[in-house]
């Protein structure tokens, strides 16, 4: 993993690319698609989100700063080796874009098509789900050390303009 370091971290800081764009329309279910919609109060329209317990709220509610998340499209590819187990690690925008927290401070607004994201303070981090399908070394790697600082497993972002993505669309960072 420690290989592909440098390539990660060439990715481009200011205008990248939607490379994968997964729905979760239940538990353990992915569909990639083409073009989502993105709405301010379901996420990805036909997402699972808005169902699913969170154990970061008091009521165990979703909660509207994880919303949609976001992960490099160079450490999935790293990661998973194959473009067909990409949605495994449970994201729905895959992209190519430097998502660390230097680049992308909570705050940071994202045009992704129409719509625009807006990075929340929630740390995005691997988890037992994450290991199992990828590995305890790749938790590590994404959890630790440059991992970590450079938000290899992603960003969690909410929806602030609602509006339609496509696959091949750019990310820009406003």
């Amino acid at each position: 993993m420690e290989t592909g370091l440098d390539h990660i971290l060439q990715s481009p800081r200011d205008v990248g690319t939607i490379e994968m764009i997964i729905r979760r329309p239940g538990v353990g279910e992915r569909e990639e698609m083409e073009t989502a919609e993105l709405d301010s109060e379901l996420g990805v329209v036909g997402d699972s989100w808005r169902a699913r317990q969170s154990m970061s709220t008091a009521d165990g509610a979703p909660n509207p700063d994880a919303q949609v998340t976001v992960m490099n499209a160079r450490v999935v590819s790293l990661l998973a080796q194959d473009r067909d187990l990409w949605s495994l690690a449970g994201d729905q925008f895959y992209v190519d874009l430097d998502l660390s927290r230097a680049n992308l401070p909570p705050g940071t607004r994202l045009q992704l098509g129409s719509a625009v994201l807006e990075v929340t303070e929630i740390p995005h981090r691997g988890c037992a789900k994450f290991s199992g399908r990828f590995g305890a070394d790749a938790l590590r790697f994404v959890n630790t050390g440059p991992g970590r600082d450079h938000s290899f497993r992603g960003i969690n972002t909410r929806v602030v303009v609602p509006g339609v993505v496509q696959r091949g669309d750019q990310i820009r960072k406003l």
